[in-house]
């Protein structure tokens, strides 16, 4: 069996995530065919640690998975401050709302180190529909599934309670990122008040409250610099 192309580009040096284009929600349940030239058609590149993938205003015009590596989102206050707002890893997609009308990206994605992309422009991915129109329907069956998923989840926003809100956020940083230990788990990564606002959506200042309720209660731990939440039975995943 023929090596996979990012395997050939990544070299021995990056680890790959198993997940491949095909595994992602937006091309589920493809055939056989199509998935093939999906993985034909996609762009590889390798990018070095500090390397941008995208800046913030960039026209938002292109999709991709990352392969290998990590990438940090950040964002530019009006004030010219730079706000960390999320870390992604190997097997995260990003750019999918290139299928939207044009428009600018929100956000600045950096790598943290040596890191694999596998994806494609607008333009490359029209053409690959246009070629095999029953991968386009099926696209279309998938973001339909999609919307009615995230109406599913709408409700968890609405929260009334703040600190309810920003522990489902810190729980699902941790359950992303974060690293097992007896007390919880370790958000290696640790967010300023700021950038926790953004995030939670929220005042700094009631972030620094919310925080503080938390912190009492037990259900987040700081040791130094270290973040311990306390995952609960039936928190937000």
């Amino acid at each position: 069996m023929a090596s996979c192309k990012c395997e050939e580009l990544a070299g021995p040096g990056l680890e790959l995530s198993p997940t491949c284009l095909g595994h992602l929600w937006l091309f589920q349940d493809l055939e056989a065919g199509d998935l093939e030239a999906l993985s034909q058609a996609a762009q590889r590149r390798k990018y070095g640690a500090g390397e941008l993938i995208f800046r913030q205003g960039d026209p938002a015009d292109t999709m991709f998975l990352i392969k290998g590596g990590r990438a940090k989102l950040t964002k530019l206050g009006e004030d010219g401050s730079e706000f960390t707002l999320d870390i992604r890893k190997a097997g995260d997609f990003l750019g999918e709302n290139m299928l939207n009308d044009p428009g600018d990206l929100p956000v600045s994605a950096v790598c943290l180190e040596d890191s694999l992309t596998c994806g494609f422009s607008r333009e490359d991915f029209e053409k690959l529909v246009l070629a095999h129109p029953r991968l386009g329907l099926q696209v279309i069956k998938n973001l339909s599934r999609r919307i009615d998923w995230l109406f599913s989840r709408v409700g968890s926003l609405s929260l009334t309670n703040l600190e309810e809100r920003l522990y489902q956020v810190l729980v699902n940083v941790a359950r992303e990122h974060g690293i097992p230990e007896k007390k919880g788990l370790v958000i290696a990564m640790p967010f300023t008040h700021e950038e926790l606002s953004f995030l939670a959506g929220a005042h700094r200042v009631s972030i620094t409250r919310a925080m503080k309720g938390l912190k009492a209660s037990g259900r987040v731990l700081q040791e130094g610099k270290r973040l311990i939440v306390a995952v609960e039975a039936g928190a937000a995943s």
